[in-house]
């Protein structure tokens, strides 16, 4: 099919002997998932306590002006650190194609818990004076340059150990860790803004999320130190009798036009409205609707519990039939139903926001459940974790980090409270044609890599 054929899924030729199976350890497979996941989390967790308690972060940072414009400051602050993200995708990215996945993981794990755990430390604008917001800058930049490298490598750490047929269930795992993360952070803000009074979460109860991460970021790094180098990599690498000669930026840019296109595509729709349910609805719920800050907590926790109950399920889905039909069944009902949905939530009940929101998020799992095993099979192993990581970031910096920002925007110029919905329709548009232009993967193997098989039990 013609549509289909815009990336091809493997770069063997028709003539080239199969290379021999790689057979994988179902022990060591889940600990990859394992290490890899909590590093989604943890980033995921600062992601969850920052967008829960943005309204808190704006009285102790930029205590001057309106309530808009502290919530427009503190996210901007936000979308900084996504400006740098793709200097730290083009400095992991090649760095994990040259030494190795594991390596260049364990050194974002560190950058990315000192950066969290910094924002804990930082002294109130009441304190310090202007210095406050500029570190507190400085930290989510330290941030956004270690996630450059985050996702892209580990989405590529499993979809390299996991089996092929198989490749769809353990990548939904890592999603699982952003929503297990972001369900630890975002609930952890709700007990405290139920416990503390307004005045004790702003003078010292906001910073108690942020220094968890440090602890976690230890326990995170122990796993992954323990971890080897993904087959598929050290495939190459045998082959290049065990020197990586440095690949040109020229070739992971250039050389895979195509596959950077339609990656930017998808990670476009999917970034932008996992930013608008996860990030930006809790604000929008309280500063825009001005709905009890407590319930609109609440309500978004029980989406993402949902979410996460669904995730495996779905990814073991597009192991059976496609992830094209699961990526194009979310982006069809982001066109079709973002409007009703915003409505129900615009209604103001218990009951219709949550309706609102559980539709969102069960369109949104679609994107988690597929993306993981979708994004990496786009490139062959040489320049995978390059290429991802340059074509993930680019699109997340323009379009994912800046969603509540540009939202925010948006409805104070226009006034208009449905905006969020347009924007997620939009998005919808241009996923639903990246979808209709990829080439299927499911079941087959990574290009550039040789088959992958689990190991009898």
């Amino acid at each position: 099919m013609a549509t289909a054929t815009a990336v091809t899924p493997s770069t063997r030729t028709a003539t080239a002997p199969d290379p021999a199976p790689t057979v994988t350890d179902p022990a060591l497979v889940k600990r990859a998932v394992k290490a890899a996941a909590l590093g989604n989390a943890m980033e995921w967790f600062d992601f969850g306590v920052y967008s829960y308690i943005a309204v808190t972060l704006g009285k102790v940072f930029f205590p001057s002006g309106s309530p808009t414009a502290q919530l427009l400051s503190t996210f901007g602050a936000f979308a900084a650190a996504f400006l740098v993200r793709p200097l730290g995708g083009l400095v992991f990215g090649p760095l994990g194609d040259r030494v190795g996945r594991q390596k260049v993981l364990a050194v974002t794990m560190i950058m990315m818990a000192a950066g969290t755990f910094a924002i804990g430390l930082i002294p109130s604008y009441a304190t310090i004076g202007v210095g406050a917001p500029l570190l507190l800058l400085a930290a989510r930049l330290v941030q956004g340059f270690s996630t450059g490298g985050e996702y892209a490598g580990a989405s590529t750490f499993i979809a390299e150990y996991a089996p092929d047929k198989k490749r769809g269930f353990f990548g939904s795992w890592l999603e699982f860790g952003t929503l297990a993360g972001y369900i630890g952070g975002a609930g952890l803000v709700t007990l405290m803004t139920a416990l503390l009074s307004s005045d004790d979460l702003t003078s010292w109860g906001w910073r108690i999320p942020f220094l968890i991460a440090g602890p976690m970021g230890i326990i995170g790094l122990y796993l992954r130190m323990r971890l080897e180098e993904t087959p598929a990599f050290a495939a190459e690498a045998e082959k290049c009798e065990q020197a990586r000669p440095k690949v040109p930026l020229r070739e992971m840019i250039t050389g895979q036009w195509r596959a950077l296109l339609l990656c930017m595509a998808l990670v476009l729709v999917f970034n932008v409205t996992d930013y608008m349910l996860l990030s930006y609805m809790p604000s929008y719920l309280t500063s825009e609707l001005k709905y009890d800050e407590t319930h609109g907590l609440l309500v978004v926790l029980g989406v993402m519990t949902l979410m996460m109950i669904v995730q495996p399920f779905a990814g073991a889905l597009t192991d059976r039939v496609g992830r094209r039909p699961v990526i194009a069944a979310g982006c069809a009902g982001f066109l079709c139903l973002s409007v009703p949905a915003l409505l129900l939530i615009r209604q103001g009940s218990l009951l219709a926001v949550a309706l609102g929101m559980g539709a969102l998020g069960l369109l949104l799992v679609c994107f988690t459940a597929a993306m993981p095993a979708a994004l990496p099979a786009l490139f062959p192993t040489r320049v995978r974790y390059g290429s991802l990581s340059i074509g993930f970031n680019i699109s997340v910096s323009l379009f994912g980090g800046t969603t509540p920002l540009a939202v925010t925007a948006l409805i104070g110029a226009t006034g208009n409270l449905m905006m969020p919905a347009y924007y997620m329709m939009a998005a919808a548009v241009i996923g639903g044609f990246a979808t209709w232009r990829m080439a299927e993967t499911a079941g087959q193997p990574l290009p550039g890599s040789a088959p992958s098989v689990e190991a009898p039990r």
